[in-house]
């Protein structure tokens, strides 16, 4: 466990840094750990570099203080700490900053992670990061500003309670976050439910455009760059349709994918009860959890399906179904 009240002694300059495509998670642990600074720390001189997050998180307090690109000196910082990230390539471009800092500490729940910083504290299929957070600072020096950001963290990557990496101490951690004076209602609707127009647009289309396979068991669905340039959409703000496509009766996987660049799909991977997504996954070179996982595919819609349905296959064989 790490003490960051301890850490943070003797510490003059600090930054902080999360994932690519940030979800609630990863702007709930790096926003929630620079409030904590902010205020508890004044004399400390922290920036937060992050890719621009999605307007569904412009509740949060400070949000206006992230820096989507890398300082035009090389600055270098006695401390960077970084949030849900399990290897360097996942906070390009701010790795540069890794390298430069004294020391470095990475806090995350990813089962893949690397072990890239100076120390790590890693406790794979956590509910999330933001619930590792909470467990690392004083609950009597957290503020509400703070306690909505780990709420938001666990929130969104809990699907509002109901994964399986939902324990009861996670749902205890949620209560204290709760007391600060949180509105939790507010929350959950704005950081999960609330969607844009285009974004219920294109999630009814992804449904009507939908597939389902192996027997009804799986279902995908698949967007290009011209359907996602239609609907003014880029990849932050499609996190809502695979979610939709899992809660299809009968499906326990569900596959959704949308074009970065010609010929290559950034897939995610849902799944309801006994499949691995992540083992899939890592077998395309991502990872994730086991009901939550993703990676990067070159080919065709068709040829992405029929190469991760061949994994999907032996899992379902390792369970008796056909």
């Amino acid at each position: 466990m790490i003490n960051f009240n301890e850490r943070l002694k003797n510490i003059k300059t600090a930054a902080i840094t999360g994932h690519v495509r940030p979800d609630g998670d990863c702007v709930g642990s790096t926003l929630g750990f620079y409030n904590y600074m902010a205020e508890n720390f004044p004399q400390i001189d922290v920036d937060l570099y992050l890719e621009q997050p999605g307007e569904e998180f412009s509740y949060l307090q400070n949000m206006d203080k992230i820096q989507t690109r890398l300082p035009d000196t090389d600055k270098k910082y006695d401390l960077f700490v970084v949030f849900d990230c399990g290897d360097e390539g996942r906070f390009e471009p701010f790795a540069k900053l890794l390298t430069m800092a004294d020391y470095t500490i990475c806090i995350d729940h990813h089962m893949e992670n690397s072990g890239f910083a100076d120390e790590s504290f890693v406790i794979p299929d956590l509910s999330s990061t933001c619930e590792l957070l909470y467990e690392c600072l004083s609950d009597d020096m957290i503020s509400k500003a703070v306690a909505e950001c780990l709420y938001t963290g666990i929130v969104c990557d809990t699907g509002i309670f109901k994964y399986q990496s939902t324990t009861s101490k996670t749902m205890a951690i949620a209560g204290k976050l709760m007391d600060k004076g949180i509105n939790h209602t507010r929350i959950i609707d704005e950081g999960f439910y609330t969607k844009t127009y285009h974004q219920n647009q294109i999630i009814g289309r992804a449904m009507l455009e939908s597939v389902l396979f192996y027997g009804g068991k799986c279902i995908y669905s698949a967007a290009s760059m011209e359907i996602m340039k239609f609907y003014e959409l880029d990849g932050k703000q499609m996190g809502g349709v695979i979610d939709q496509l899992r809660n299809t009766q009968g499906v326990e996987v569900a596959i959704f994918m949308y074009e970065l660049k010609k010929g290559e799909y950034k897939v995610s991977m849902r799944a309801r009860d006994y499949i691995d997504v992540s083992r899939v996954c890592r077998v395309f070179g991502g990872g994730g959890h086991v009901k939550a996982a993703g990676c990067t595919m070159q080919g065709t819609v068709h040829d992405i399906v029929n190469n991760i349905g061949a994994q999907l296959e032996i899992q379902f064989r390792e369970h008796g179904v056909n």
